[in-house]
């Protein structure tokens, strides 16, 4: 009898891992702040394949806000690298780096490019250890 409780409770671990992994329906009236905050709320949950849909919501919605895009693609890349897709992780780094290659980069959040650059230089011991 017991052994059935624990089945049970395993098969349904399972299923609602499986659906809260799913696409997620994103209401089109959401302000970036709480794309944001419900992109925060299930990587913090580690439930990244939903953190993500709403990252990439803020770039297709919002593409002329370019701090809040910025944010969402340096969003995307470090869950890349806590999954250590290294060179997913790599590649949506180096394209927030892109964006800070203009005359007015001064106006673009900091914040950003010196959090990727510290991902990249993890990346970099990770993959070249003992190179330092």
């Amino acid at each position: 009898m017991k052994l059935k409780y624990i089945a049970f409770a395993l098969l349904t671990a399972v299923a609602v891992s499986c659906v809260s992994s799913g696409q997620v329906e994103i209401p089109d009236n959401l302000t970036t702040a709480e794309l944001i905050q419900r992109g925060q709320e299930a990587s913090d949950r580690y439930n990244y394949n939903v953190s993500i849909q709403y990252y990439e919501a803020i770039i297709e919605r919002f593409p002329y806000d370019i701090d809040s895009v910025i944010a969402a693609e340096y969003e995307i890349g470090f869950i890349h690298y806590k999954q250590k897709n290294y060179i997913q992780a790599r590649k949506e780094l180096d394209q927030v780096l892109a964006h800070y290659n203009i005359p007015d980069q001064e106006l673009l959040p900091p914040q950003f490019k010196i959090l990727a650059y510290i991902v990249l230089e993890k990346i970099e011991e990770i993959e070249n250890p003992g190179k330092r």
